[in-house]
């Protein structure tokens, strides 16, 4: 049973019937606020908090509940249509662990479990320094620098990509037996620093690469991909 708490100013049925969200084994709780949040927090179990970006002052709802100590380590997924772009940016960099689109797509309910299963509390991420192929639809790949590093994601040393930007990398990591290679889409602008990319669709074994990398590592914790 998965426990989602919604966080609208309505129903949002009508756009979300057809997603795992509304299955029978999905337990859903409409909040409109952060202390609504907090009150399901403290009556049992929640897997994910989704705020809707049309809620009024979406953005600070999502950074109170990064900054509340019973919710910060809970996985926060923004809900918007790209029509109000600059509302899912001010999300992305108030501390959401990603942005799923209305109206859904094929990978949707992919992208909704992914983060599911992010573990209850900050994703981990790791400062690195090493360089990263990257392919770009209708133009030129590159090679930029990955500056830190989670099973979820990295960030990116500034290219100009774009938010909701797909893209293809391929990366070396120190001991490993083969190259990560990995889908991605770019779900932070953190410039002039770089960009946050959220890693969707990785190679054979990569994803376990980057898990064995990263728990070799010395902790870092900070809220991110």
């Amino acid at each position: 049973m998965i426990h989602a708490v919604i966080v609208s100013e309505g129903s949002l049925e009508d756009q979300l019937r057809d997603t795992l969200l509304f299955r029978h084994n999905v337990a859903r709780i409409r909040a409109s606020g952060v202390d609504e949040v907090k009150r399901a927090v403290q009556a049992g179990q929640v897997d994910i908090v989704i705020v809707d970006a049309a809620l009024l002052d979406a953005p600070a709802v999502a950074a109170a509940l990064r900054r509340e100590p019973l919710t910060r380590g809970l996985s926060i997924a923004g809900l918007g249509h790209s029509d109000v772009g600059l509302v899912l940016v001010q999300l992305i960099d108030s501390g959401v662990n990603a942005v799923l689109p209305l109206p859904p797509g094929a990978d949707w309910d992919d992208r909704l479990m992914q983060l599911v299963h992010v573990p209850k509390r900050k994703v981990v991420r790791f400062p690195v320094s090493f360089a990263v192929g990257v392919g770009r639809a209708d133009a030129e790949p590159f090679e930029g620098r990955a500056l830190n590093l989670s099973v979820h994601g990295l960030l990116l040393s500034s290219f100009p990509l774009e938010i909701g930007e797909d893209v293809r990398l391929a990366f070396d990591l120190p001991n490993a037996r083969s190259k990560v290679r990995s889908t991605g889409t770019v779900v932070r602008l953190a410039r002039p620093e770089g960009v946050g990319i959220e890693l969707t669709s990785v190679e054979g074994e990569g994803r376990v690469l980057i898990k064995r990398f990263v728990e070799a590592k010395p902790l870092v914790r900070r809220p991110g991909l």
